[in-house]
């Protein structure tokens, strides 16, 4: 099993890409701490788990809960191996830079940007007990090549996690620490239906992606269990992109 004795935290994971990246990694051997803001959603995943599943309500905004998250997965495990700052927002006023409120802004920023970064400012001393361990951000496409549709707030949240995550990955290399960003497209989520109940609305997105659809959430979760495991034991600072093909086609080196 690829994360045999390893311990993990997911954040968001009561639900999407966190739920199916905890339902993963336990079957690949980790004990997971399931982690989400509403605390029925992350104790029905770590029942679905079992035993090698413990539930933990956290709003990740807040330092005082995000430290508690990281105590709780030593306290509870013994130890942190592999830390996925998965969860976030997209609010469906958050449009234009010309129209989008402050409210929404800090909102979207607070969750998506500061709460990778207390994530990881509690987990990494949890990590270096440990003797190192990998980190998981997830940002999006969209902090590459920009949104199709106007999401100032998401977009420049995802693109400070990309920034921010290549810094850690390259601050703590040699303490055997890997950071990466992980790089959705768009997600066949609930958090994505609402969004796009819209008919029109949802194929101004589905027409950008050379594949045709939207991804499943387990092909996250997959792209999560490499950059965890110890198969990608040399890959750190990275933007791992998994969207279909949309930065392939719209995005021309230079």
């Amino acid at each position: 099993m690829r994360l045999e004795n390893k311990v993990a935290l997911i954040t968001g994971g009561g639900s999407g890409i966190g739920k199916a990246s905890c339902l993963l990694f336990a079957k690949e051997g980790a004990k997971v701490v399931v982690v989400d803001l509403k605390k029925e959603a992350a104790e029905a995943t770590a029942n679905e788990i079992g035993e090698n599943a413990r539930a933990f309500a956290a709003d990740i905004s807040k330092a005082s809960d995000c430290e508690a998250m990281v105590k709780f997965a030593e306290d509870t495990f013994g130890k942190l191996n592999v830390v996925f700052n998965n969860a976030g927002i997209f609010h469906a006023n958050d449009e234009s830079i010309t129209n989008t409120t402050e409210d929404i802004w800090d909102m979207v920023i607070s969750v998506n940007l500061k709460g990778v970064f207390l994530g990881c400012q509690y987990a990494i001393p949890a990590l270096l007990r440990a003797g190192g361990g990998s980190i998981i951000n997830t940002a999006s496409f969209v902090a590459i090549m920009g949104a199709a549709v106007p999401q100032i707030a998401y977009t420049a949240s995802k693109g400070g996690v990309l920034a921010m995550t290549r810094e850690i990955a390259v601050e703590f290399a040699r303490q055997n620490i890997r950071a990466n960003s992980l790089c959705p497209g768009p997600v066949e989520t609930p958090l994505l239906a609402e969004l796009l109940a819209d008919p029109a609305r949802r194929n101004r997105r589905l027409v950008h992606i050379p594949m045709g659809r939207f991804a499943r959430a387990e092909e996250m979760a997959n792209a999560a269990l490499f950059l965890a495991s110890d198969e990608s034991s040399f890959v750190t600072g990275t933007s791992f992109l998994v969207d279909g093909g949309i930065c392939g086609a719209y995005i021309t080196p230079e």
